[in-house]
């Protein structure tokens, strides 16, 4: 399944995004819900599909135990799939991965898809990672905030790890901002050394 960003005229072009396995399968994915206009639902059907990766250890050995035969691996997933509600774009589109033994490859096709809407749409986006899951109320206050100083919309993907013990790392393209305290007390300790 090989994608560059000449197929089917996409208006969106994959830049650094097909640079990896995941970046050409999210761009042929991204192609193909350009093409039938459905890319709010893809893209909505695989938040779902993070989402389950995140909440269901079950889901996500199915995704990447290399023991599971590919029919089953598929059956399973397509399966699951119907259990999401995921739109039949990304039904195919998972037993196109599950049977070319790709489905370890979701968590970077998701972001790369959610990467090539939100430049279609013309934001930007920004993946953030915070120490426990952020309310409603703090991420409208991000955005905001990202939104000032960026001068447009932005789009954020969101993910959790609690060795950050608190605050926020935010990447926009190349640009990092880390208020993490795992880091600020990494630089005091490097501070107390000197």
């Amino acid at each position: 399944m090989e994608a560059s960003s000449g197929i089917g005229g996409s208006s969106v072009s994959g830049g650094g995004v097909q640079a990896s396995l995941g970046g050409r399968y999210a761009l042929a994915l991204f192609e193909l819900a350009e093409q039938g206009k459905t890319i709010v639902e893809v893209e909505r059907s695989l938040t779902a599909v993070r989402d389950a990766l995140d909440q269901s250890p079950e889901f996500r050995e199915l995704t990447t135990s290399p023991l599971i035969a590919r029919g089953d691996a598929t059956k399973a997933v397509l399966a699951t799939a119907g259990q999401l509600g995921v739109d039949p774009t990304t039904r195919s589109f998972l037993g196109v991965l599950a049977e070319n033994r790709r489905l370890g490859a979701l968590p970077q096709i998701i972001r790369a898809f959610r990467q090539l809407a939100a430049r279609h749409r013309g934001e930007a986006t920004a993946e953030v990672t915070s120490a426990h899951p952020l309310t409603d109320d703090q991420v409208a206050e991000l955005k905001q905030q990202l939104r000032l100083r960026l001068g447009r919309e932005v789009s954020v993907d969101l993910s959790v790890d609690p060795d950050l013990l608190g605050g926020l790392v935010v990447r926009i393209g190349s640009q990092m901002i880390d208020s993490s305290i795992r880091t600020r007390l990494n630089a005091l300790a490097t501070a107390m050394k000197g």
